[in-house]
């Protein structure tokens, strides 16, 4: 591993608090592991009563997703990536929770979106087919011990609490 600054071999050195970490002599200081961070999505509609489930191109079926940029909100990040994927425009969306997803090393901040009504227009680079079901119907669709499943339990809890 090498710093991302000056491109230096890292050595492990002990940190108070952290143990070893990985340290950089010719910039004088510990480098944490940096990793990315994503939005991860259950989109339901206006009456709160459907969720909006999509094959993706990999064939999976999935919520939406996306990664955050650099420099932008996890809000913001929402919003683009709702925009971009399915072409609809977001009403409100609450922050549910977030859970570590080790198969892309990333940190996924989970959030219930509503959305408002309209034609979906799928980004079909991403989005292979979107449809619209009920709580049930989605929980047995989704990928099963995923984290995608994960949140979708979390919301539909949520939103049978009329949480949102």
């Amino acid at each position: 591993m090498h710093c991302q600054e000056c491109g230096t071999k890292l050595i492990l050195k002990f940190c108070e608090n952290e143990g070893l970490v990985p340290y950089c002599e010719s910039c004088g200081k510990f480098v944490f592991p940096p990793f990315k961070t994503a939005v991860s999505m259950t989109v339901v509609n206006r009456k709160q009563d459907g969720v909006l489930i999509a094959k993706h191109v990999n064939g999976e079926d999935l919520l939406f997703a996306g990664y955050v940029k650099k420099g932008e909100s996890a809000e913001k990040a929402i919003v683009r990536e709702i925009k971009e994927e399915t072409g609809l425009n977001v009403v409100k969306y609450k922050y549910m929770c977030s859970r570590y997803h080790e198969p892309r090393n990333v940190l996924m901040l989970g959030f219930i979106v509503v959305v408002s009504d309209g034609e979906l227009k799928l980004n079909t680079d991403e989005i292979e087919t979107a449809h619209w079901c009920g709580f049930d119907e989605a929980l047995k669709e989704i990928s099963h011990d995923s984290t995608a499943e994960y949140f979708l339990q979390t919301a539909i809890a949520e939103l049978k609490r009329g949480k949102l």
